[in-house]
């Protein structure tokens, strides 16, 4: 699990994503609360995971929620992000933590992928590595209440989806 847990407040920070465009955390946290899943390309969890969360930002976009931010933070350089980006239909923001992983070691992560959903109040309200399916509808229902949507279909009849897969 990442040592910033629920409850604790997130650590700062500020990324420059794949378009060249930065991100702050607290400028966006002035609008809402932010989902920040941390991967590296080449992980096979990170890969199962993404379209879920890719599911989630989509069906939050057409409820018509706004005020929200899910962005991905890659632990690689931004050529090979934008590939993964295409090849998993990824299209949300995807920010850069290049070695030495400063916004990685800041939440202490030593797994990927790993989630932190950040309170408009700047704490921590889930958090957790792997893939999880039950933290998964916890951070869609969580989001939902936020803005005020009905919680994302992440998982439909007939998909055969694990309840956990360690990252």
């Amino acid at each position: 699990m990442p040592t910033v847990t629920a409850g604790k407040k997130a650590p700062a920070f500020e990324l420059v994503a794949t378009d060249g465009k930065k991100y702050s955390l607290s400028a966006a946290l002035t609008q809402g609360p932010v989902l920040a899943v941390f991967f590296k390309v080449s992980c096979p969890v990170c890969q199962y995971t993404f379209p879920f969360v890719e599911r989630l930002y989509q069906q939050l976009r057409a409820a018509g929620a706004t005020g929200f931010e899910i962005w991905g933070i890659s632990q690689d350089n931004a050529q090979y992000t934008q590939r993964y980006a295409q090849e998993f239909g990824v299209s949300f923001p995807l920010l850069i933590d290049e070695e030495p992983y400063e916004t990685s070691q800041h939440y202490r992560l030593t797994h990927v992928p790993a989630y932190v959903l950040i309170g408009k109040d700047g704490q921590v309200e889930i958090s957790g590595d792997g893939f999880c399916k039950a933290d998964l509808v916890e951070i869609s229902k969580s989001l939902a209440r936020h803005l005020s949507v009905k919680p994302a279909e992440l998982f439909r009849r007939g998909e055969a989806v694990p309840e956990f897969k360690p990252g």
